[in-house]
């Protein structure tokens, strides 16, 4: 259904083009009046006229033409679907091809349960071929929302011109109500002037992927003739040539050992590193048994830091079921011992006994630094609130206190559950979020709206404070030069010293779960929304369903500023998963978001299950068996995880485990994390395996004899005989010597190649167990999927005959292309084929 034209306009709307520049960077200001357009400065970025193309249905008074004005004060002033029965979409029409940036949706003017809580946004030059440029979800306020939508090609080579732009709602706030747009604005350049090289780059472009497709498919088919004329005469090859040599002795001439011999080389020189990069970790938890006699007792709350130059990690304080504790301790990662620096850190001129407070670690000073702790109600009186701030000198081992009061001194006011943050490079020291504790009031009678601290700096050479940003509901978040941010508590927060960002990440405040996931840059001040900017780009299902860390677990965060890799330990919430008679399952998981990707990865999952009191023990509450004979830390809150970027290592320590029935118990368990990413010998190792199967089954074909000592001398060495599910499937590769390959070859000839030899080559990630989890090596994909067919190059049944098939058949010539398919995804995409087919294209 399709609606008459309408432009968007461009000079009545409330929310322009510098309205939108506006809040994109707060530095500039709107300023009344237009300037004439022969006097406007270029921009890549301009409001783009549209106008409504098509749409799936609307109900009456609410017609797609809404969209074009703002009236957030207009109840009607909306599309709204006449159902929220899928597929309900509006595609809009740009006047002209244009590379689009941004969309901005509008809102009511307060919350509405038709707000769209999810959708998609599609996008290209022809309404029936379009690719998916925004995948998100809006708020249900009534505050206009901008995100930035996918403007580059999948290699990000060029731009993506597109003409056409489709929403498609998928779910409302509402789920029983119908879907509605108030307001929509695009913003990109239009201007031929601009976009008219990059149309015919992103054509050249297209142009070159559908030679390399046909070439894809004319190799594939035996179409060689074909093959080389086109390539001859476009001049466009289809793969590096050291990739068409391996085609050429793995596929034309069934050199295997060659191809062996190719595959090593290909290793040696790193061109498989990038396949290994991009595979999720391996881990390993490890309980630490120190050598130490002494060592830190049951705590929760309590502080760890890393000093990685010196191999050692400070902790201090925490709670022990029964008071907070003042002892300061020292780990020598090296000599694996703990040393006790301080038992009773107040008799030193050190902090009281404290848990809920936060330390960071100078690298340039070796100083440790301490602020924020908790107070119990009773005792939060005018005189005992104060935020001290303290220093622990490592070189001297002694303690300093540099403020008694950091909020007289322009500091944060006593606040617990903050996060705080070391930047080496500029001497400071950046603390955010945390509750504000406020003194006891004797006659309060209501429950009192809790306060939440804004972000703080500290310049350690000039000893100064400095507010940053304040609270959204602090009495200065109203003023036109006062910038503001939702604070929280239970978030992490680390530090990039590279890109001098810092990355925040969940929270809480009050009943209220954030799942923003920030940067703000130190240098610009400017705040970005990370999973708005790329949402949902990740490997796993579970909040999954946003495939991101749930933020109303304990999340603990750490950062590899080498790798651009955050590291969040997700385990216990603490109101969630009490682990009492009602509730008897809690899980630990760890996540890794990559900088470079955008993209969240679920590295492990494990789920434990409690006890009740009377059956308890100390391997129960410290562990959780895998049931692979591994002991994993049991799940957890008040715990704390450090990084030793050294060793590319983590470090965890104690916590509260939850246990309703034993509402005292806290944990001194000692635990160290490793990541591994595959190794260039288990894909080595893996390689050769295929290889030598497909070499193997076509041996059974001709020399049966042959094939039993080849199996047994060459297939056997890149087989581990300790895994019992690799060494059975290797024992069932005995079964191909038995099968009649001559019981009926008229058959044999002309069946295409999705036999049983064809699922055999499928399953070879079953035979490689160990590697599988790490190595996505084989798809599900057939070889019809792979764009591999017998249907041309097979000869008819009448010409095929035992002394053919001993040749190179069309059926083996079908099975060596495909184990080439799977082994050129290893290659740097640049170097290979296209991984799509031409067949792909074609629905009969």
């Amino acid at each position: 259904m399709s609606s008459s034209s309408t432009s968007s306009p461009t000079d009545n709307s409330s929310h322009g083009s510098v309205a939108l520049s506006s809040a994109l960077n707060p530095s500039l200001n709107p300023v009344s009046g237009t300037s004439t357009s022969s006097q406007k400065p270029f921009s890549l970025s301009e409001r783009l006229n549209f106008e409504i193309y098509r749409y799936s249905s609307y109900s009456p008074n609410y017609l797609p033409e809404n969209v074009l004005v703002d009236c957030p004060n207009d109840q009607t002033s909306r599309w709204s679907a006449y159902t929220n029965s899928p597929p309900q979409f509006l595609t809009l029409k740009l006047r002209r091809p244009a590379i689009v940036k941004k969309i901005k949706f509008g809102k009511f003017e307060k919350s509405h349960v038709c707000n769209i809580k999810k959708f998609r946004v599609y996008g290209g030059l022809e309404d029936e071929h379009m690719v998916l440029l925004l995948e998100g979800g809006l708020k249900n306020d009534n505050v206009a929302e901008v995100f930035n939508l996918r403007c580059l090609t999948e290699d990000g080579s060029e731009n993506l011109p597109i003409l056409y732009l489709k929403i498609v709602p998928l779910l409302s706030w509402g789920p029983s109500f119908n879907f509605s747009i108030w307001y929509v604005e695009l913003h990109g350049q239009d201007d031929p002037m601009y976009t008219s090289a990059r149309m015919k780059n992103y054509n050249s472009l297209r142009e070159v992927e559908i030679i390399k497709l046909c070439l894809k498919h004319f190799r594939q088919q035996g179409y060689l003739s074909a093959f080389g004329a086109l390539q001859e005469q476009t001049n466009v090859q289809l793969e590096h040539p050291l990739i068409s040599e391996l085609h050429k002795c793995l596929v034309l001439q069934g050199d295997f050992e060659k191809a062996e011999r190719f595959i090593v080389e290909c290793i040696d020189e790193g061109l498989m590193d990038e396949y290994l990069h991009k595979q999720d970790y391996k881990h390993s938890w490890h309980m630490k048994h120190t050598e130490s006699d002494l060592k830190p007792g049951n705590r929760g709350g309590h502080q760890l830091v890393v000093d990685a130059k010196r191999r050692l990690i400070y902790l201090y304080g925490g709670w022990d079921g029964y008071q907070d504790l003042s002892d300061l301790w020292v780990f020598n990662i090296e000599d694996d011992q703990w040393t006790l620096l301080c038992e009773r850190s107040e008799l030193s001129n050190g902090p009281t006994p404290r848990s809920c407070h936060k330390m960071v670690f100078d690298p340039i000073s070796e100083n440790v630094f301490m602020l924020g702790r908790y107070l119990d109600n009773s005792i939060r009186t005018s005189d005992y609130i104060k935020s001290d701030f303290y220093l622990y000198d490592t070189r001297a081992g002694n303690w300093m206190q540099i403020c008694d009061d950091t909020s007289q001194v322009g500091g944060p006011q006593l606040v617990y559950d903050h996060q705080m943050c070391m930047d080496a490079d500029k001497r400071t020291i950046y603390v955010f979020g945390g509750k504000i504790l406020t003194p006891r009031s004797v006659n309060a009678t209501g429950a009192i709206e809790p306060e939440y601290s804004g972000l703080f700096s500290y310049h350690i050479a000039t000893n100064t404070w400095a507010q940053i940003l304040v609270d959204c509901h602090h009495a200065s978040a109203s003023l036109t030069d006062v910038m503001s941010i939702k604070s929280r508590i239970t978030h992490c927060m680390v530090f990039h010293n590279k890109h001098r960002k810092l990355y925040i990440y969940g929270g809480q405040r009050g009943k209220e779960d954030l799942d923003e996931f920030l940067s703000y840059d130190v240098d610009t001040q400017a705040i970005s929304v990370l999973n708005k900017e790329h949402p949902h780009h990740g490997t796993t299902a579970g909040n999954e369903a946003k495939f991101e860390p749930s933020s109303g677990y304990t999340l603990r965060a750490t950062i590899d500023c080498e790798r651009d890799e955050i590291y969040i330990f997700s385990s216990l919430s603490k109101v969630k998963d009490r682990r009492d008679i009602q509730h008897i399952d809690a899980s630990n998981s760890f996540w890794v978001y990559s900088l470079r990707s955008h993209k969240w990865s679920r590295i492990y999952y494990c789920r434990h299950s409690g006890q009740d009191a009377n059956s308890i023990n100390s391997m129960n509450i410290l562990g959780a068996s895998k049931g692979d004979g591994t002991i994993e830390p049991c799940p957890r809150y008040a715990h704390q995880l450090v990084y030793d970027d050294v060793t590319n290592t983590h470090y965890l320590f104690g916590g509260n485990p939850g246990i309703c029935q034993q509402q005292q118990l806290r944990l001194d368990d000692f635990w160290l994390l490793c990541l591994e990413k595959p190794k260039r010998e288990e894909i080595l190792k893996h390689c050769r395996f295929l290889v030598r199967k497909l070499r193997y089954e076509e041996m059974t074909r001709q020399d049966p004899l042959k094939a039993m000592q080849y199996l047994r001398h060459h297939i056997a060495d890149v087989i581990d005989h300790s895994d019992a599910e690799q060494l059975n499937n290797f024992h069932k590769l005995a079964s191909l010597l038995f099968k009649n390959h001559d019981g009926n070859p008229e058959r044999e000839c002309t069946t295409p190649a999705l036999g049983t030899d064809a699922d055999d080559l499928e399953t070879d990630s079953d035979v490689s167990a160990k590697i599988k989890e790490n190595l996505s090596l084989e798809s599900n994909e057939s070889m019809i999927s792979s764009g591999i067919s017998e249907t041309a190059s097979s000869p008819s049944s009448s010409s095929c005959t035992k002394r053919a098939r001993a040749d190179c058949t069309p059926e083996l010539k079908n099975k060596r292309a495909f184990l080439f398919n799977k082994l050129v995804q290893l290659m740097p995409p640049s170097m290979v084929q296209p991984e799509r087919n031409l067949s792909d294209f074609v629905v009969m």
